[in-house]
């Protein structure tokens, strides 16, 4: 990769990061929805932290940081580099303002771009640290827009966050099963394959996986509102016990996101779904969205099925019949976040980056409406609580 591609590519990047923002306003971007989001300026913040810490002051001589205090301000969860502000607390933080985030973002870039001219400074460690700081952005990217989109579903007016967001339309394919036979199979990604991966898709590495079926289409919002209506929330035998918990704490009755008829806040006879785009009456035929691993769990045993491990997505995703494996949802497994055989987290600062956080948390494979394109690769392996509902989380099928 030439060096003028890669400084084009990171300008790319950090502009959208800024044109997903703008249709927020500076006072949406202050404000955080829950402890598990954050508000869009911290995410216009710490992505420019990411590169002032872990490439700048490493790798440019004689860098001047925008502002001491942000290294604690906006520091996420290194612990090899400094103390931080609580991520409940980051809603607080109305000061700096936005147009010093702003400013710190321009700073920032002004000195990457310097980085990026010399070509005779740039060593094999800051390249790769540049790639990671460019794919981290794009992840935060995703995390802006459904932060964002929580934060409005917490406004009783729910104000679009734009009003003409469009994003490609998921498959119409009838349901169909798919079979494939048991045998060993290559897994993962090997760690000297060329290109981009996070350190959590490596080492390939072998996995006998038992035969299986497995849906070609994604589960639909149709498919969903019959289990809602032949009461799949109230029927406590479909639960796995913490999720019927939940259930029970939090008065869960549909996804997060849906409207049931006659709500209030958006009077309608129908079902509705509040989304980036606004109030929409519910698609039936769309893939239903922002459903948390226990949801997903209930919905297929209900269908008489399971969700798939991640070892049978991957296997499957190769094969011509199977439709929206990306770019549409993300899709829950059965499969638990750990490390695979012979994993070894980065060297330094990032090695916080993934493996800390391999306990208590399911794996998602696929790709989302929010993700990336770049991010949409077979074997990226996304992770999260079992409990969370505010990304974009959905399902397919799967059969012994």
């Amino acid at each position: 990769m030439s060096l003028n591609s890669l400084s084009a590519r990171y300008a790319a990047v950090r502009q959208h990061t800024l044109k997903l923002a703008a249709p927020l306003s500076a006072e949406d971007q202050c404000v955080q929805s829950m402890p598990d989001t954050s508000p869009t300026k911290w995410h216009l913040a710490h992505t420019s932290w990411f590169f002032e810490n872990v490439v700048l002051l490493p790798h440019l001589p004689g860098y001047q940081v925008f502002d001491e205090a942000f290294a604690y301000l906006f520091n996420s969860y290194y612990e090899a580099l400094g103390p931080r502000h609580p991520r409940p607390h980051r809603g607080l933080l109305t000061r700096p303002a936005l147009s010093q985030v702003l400013a710190f973002r321009e700073h920032v870039n002004a000195a990457m771009q310097q980085l990026l001219l010399n070509e005779s400074k740039l060593s094999g460690e800051a390249l790769a640290l540049i790639e990671l700081g460019l794919n981290h952005e794009q992840q935060h990217q995703e995390l802006l827009l459904t932060d964002a989109l929580h934060l409005l579903s917490c406004n009783p007016l729910l104000p679009a966050y734009d009003a003409h967001f469009k994003h490609a339309s998921a498959s119409h394919a009838d349901l169909q099963w798919l079979s494939f036979d048991e045998g060993l199979r290559t897994l993962g990604r090997a760690v000297d394959e060329t290109g981009f991966a996070f350190d959590n898709e490596s080492p390939a590495h072998q996995r006998f996986v038992q035969s299986f079926q497995i849906a070609n289409r994604l589960v639909n919002c149709g498919e969903y509102l019959a289990f809602i209506q032949d009461g799949g929330y109230d029927n406590a035998d479909l639960w796995l016990s913490e999720g019927r918990a939940h259930v029970l704490q939090n008065d869960w009755q549909c996804p997060l996101y849906w409207l049931a008829p006659n709500d209030p806040r958006a009077p309608s006879d129908q079902w509705q779904v509040f989304g980036l785009n606004g109030v929409q009456a519910l698609d039936p035929q769309a893939p239903v969205a922002n459903l948390s691993f226990y949801e997903a769990s209930a919905f297929a045993q209900w269908a008489g099925a399971r969700l798939p491990t991640e070892f049978e997505w991957e296997v499957a995703s190769h094969h011509a019949d199977m439709h929206d494996m990306h770019a549409q949802v993300w899709q829950w497994t059965r499969s638990a976040y750990e490390p695979y055989p012979g994993f070894v987290p980065a060297s330094g600062a990032v090695r916080e980056y993934n493996g800390k956080f391999m306990v208590g948390q399911q794996v998602l494979r696929g790709s989302s409406l929010a993700t990336s394109p770049q991010h949409s690769r077979d074997t990226y392996r996304n992770f999260f609580p079992a409990h969370v509902r505010w990304q974009f989380s959905g399902l397919r099928l799967a059969k012994d």
